[in-house]
């Protein structure tokens, strides 16, 4: 991502959607007919969403009310919560691993399941966010998130994506597995951009703090350039505001004082190249803007309660730091 890009320095939040880049973790074509019901696991740090591209059906997530779902439909359930599909409320669901399934690819199966009753297909799919701006975002998301097709202010995107998706999981031709998952990458982005559009709640917090014109200009310089010696008084001044009147601000909006949202930006950095396992501590270290390795280690430990090393051979991080 380029810093000098004036575009990104004036949107943080707009750059903040530029970096829902996902990791495709499963996508599946799924054909029912009634009566089905399908289990879905808990999948944790995933976001699964389910587009209805013909027939109706059921989401049932644990606390909510079961909402039906109609062709064109789109339901994001973004916090890797169990949950289930069902041709009607109360029918039995066969967990998803329990199913003969036809894997096209590595990444992308093909289900068929039912009674022989009336049909219903969609696509479906778990994916992962890399980038922790990405991940930040979709934590702030509700536990279930519904766009409809009869809504005309999403009707025209949604439907011209939807028809391309039902025709290439339905015709499986060359090439079909990649247009498939391109398309669900743009309507996950588009209903999470939806959602920050209409809902109150994106108005507040780490959301509301990006789109203020001045916390959302520190905001946006820490995540383009970590490194670089921050403090108090320069991210006031970026900001243009008095050193108090920053620090306040900052907290109030984002949760958390600018100085400790620095560092664990930092971390939570560091956490994703170590998962990676490209750099060594002692670059990671450099590239945070941090003099010594000791130094950067001891950072990282207090924020995830593991030292680097050990998330370098496979450890994860502390639930309680997380």
């Amino acid at each position: 991502m380029d810093p000098n890009n004036p575009w990104l320095s004036r949107d943080p939040l707009g750059e903040a959607l530029h970096l829902l880049r996902m990791s495709g973790t499963l996508y599946c074509a799924s054909e029912f007919t009634a009566p089905w019901g399908l289990g879905l696991p808990a999948m944790e740090d995933c976001l699964m969403f389910h587009v209805v591209t013909a027939g109706e059906c059921w989401l049932e997530v644990g606390g909510h009310e079961p909402l039906l779902l109609r062709g064109g439909d789109l339901a994001l359930v973004p916090h890797g919560h169990g949950h289930q599909l069902l041709s009607a409320p109360g029918e039995v669901a066969v967990p998803l691993f329990d199913l003969p399934r036809e894997c096209l690819s590595e990444r992308y199966e093909l289900l068929r399941h039912g009674g022989g009753g009336a049909p219903v297909s969609l696509v479906c799919g778990a994916v992962r966010f890399d980038h922790p701006v990405a991940r930040q975002l979709v934590r702030l998301l509700p536990s279930v998130l519904h766009v409809e097709a009869a809504s005309a202010e999403y009707a025209d995107w949604l439907q011209g994506t939807l028809r391309f998706m039902r025709d290439e999981a339905r015709d499986l031709r060359p090439g079909g597995e990649t247009v498939v998952t391109r398309l669900a990458d743009i309507l996950v982005i588009q209903a999470i951009r939806s959602w920050i559009e209409r809902d109150p709640v994106a108005q507040t917090g780490w959301l509301g703090a990006l789109q203020d014109r001045q916390i959302g200009r520190a905001l946006g310089l820490i995540h383009r350039d970590p490194a670089r010696d921050w403090s108090l008084v320069s991210l006031a001044e970026a900001a243009a505001m008095s050193r108090s009147a920053f620090a306040a601000r900052f907290t109030a909006l984002v949760g958390e004082p600018a100085m400790q949202y620095l560092t664990r930006w930092r971390m939570n950095l560091a956490l994703g190249w170590l998962q990676e396992g490209e750099l060594s501590i002692a670059v990671l270290a450099e590239r945070l803007g941090y003099q010594s390795e000791a130094a950067f280690s001891r950072a990282f430990k207090r924020c995830h309660g593991v030292a680097p090393g050990a998330i370098r051979r496979g450890a994860q991080p502390s639930p309680a730091y997380r």
